[in-house]
């Protein structure tokens, strides 16, 4: 690793096919990436990578991840984009537009890379029809191996739902699930796992979890009003991007707002959300029978 090695975190893209109309949407995502990417082009030294770390799309269909990769590509950033899975992707479209992929579209996005001595691992953390994150057991097998490579190199593991930072089980909805979180903590420990980078919140929070660093941002999309979170969501016109360093004291974020006047967009109470919990349920229950 060099002395510095920088990076950018952005999460919670929530692209759409702009030929679709899509009621849950609630801002100009893609004109808010273009405006972030025209930022990322500005950060000295050049980036060495940029990660993405979920919810890429709003519906997760192909002609969604069609308009990401335009806006990327008339970018130009010439910088490796690492891509994660949120609970808003859909892994068949997530393939059949950003892969090679020809088989196995079910199959969740896990993958790593070392960059410019940066060990970073990406893990899928999205389970079909649920809106907090888990993963499955041959993910855990994945993520052991993945681990013993590399050891004398700083690790960053990205996934879209941070881990649990209690055993609250009213909070699952917004994290790994606690069980999964258990299993992660055991699997990382004195892994030299610098950094988690999640999203799915919508506000930018950082955690000692641990003794590792959570790092959680804002994203593309909208929002979240914390002093709302007592009572439910309420979703503000905001969005941001990070600056990530990493150092050989360690990792050092630095969070980079976009302009806004807090609008809301949108609102929902945790009835709401019980209730939309429940439909997803329905919604999987339906899917295994078939």
């Amino acid at each position: 690793m060099t002395a510095h090695t920088t990076f950018i975190h952005l999460t919670d893209l929530h692209i759409s096919d702009p030929t679709v109309t899509d009621d849950h949407l609630y801002s100009d995502t893609s004109k808010t990436l273009v405006a972030i990417l025209a930022d990322v082009k500005k950060v000295e030294p050049t980036p060495s990578f940029i990660i993405a770390s979920g919810d890429l799309t709003n519906r997760g269909d192909v002609g969604s991840y069609e308009e990401l990769k335009r806006i990327m590509r008339e970018a130009d950033l010439g910088i490796p984009v690492l891509y994660a899975l949120g609970n808003h992707d859909k892994r068949d479209g997530f393939y059949k537009s950003m892969t090679d992929r020809i088989e196995d579209f079910s199959a969740p996005y896990d993958h790593a890379a070392v960059i410019d001595g940066i060990h970073i691992v990406v893990m899928d953390s999205s389970h079909p029809f649920k809106i907090g994150g888990s993963f499955e057991a041959s993910q855990f097998a994945w993520l052991e191996a993945e681990l013993a490579n590399h050891p004398n190199l700083p690790k960053l593991l990205v996934m879209h739902h941070a881990p649990a930072l209690d055993a609250n089980p009213d909070l699952e909805w917004e994290a790994l699930a606690i069980a999964d979180t258990e299993k992660l903590r055991v699997l990382l420990e004195g892994r030299n796992v610098i950094g988690i980078l999640s999203g799915h919140i919508h506000f930018d929070r950082v955690s000692n979890w641990h003794g590792i660093p959570v790092i959680v941002g804002v994203g593309q999309h909208a929002a979240t009003d914390v002093l709302y979170l007592h009572e439910g969501v309420r979703m503000l016109s905001g969005a941001s991007f990070a600056i990530g360093t990493v150092r050989l004291s360690g990792l050092t974020v630095s969070f980079v707002p976009q302009p806004s006047e807090r609008r809301e967009l949108h609102s929902f109470t945790f009835a709401d959300m019980g209730e939309l919990i429940k439909r997803y349920e329905e919604q999987a229950a339906l899917a295994a029978a078939e």
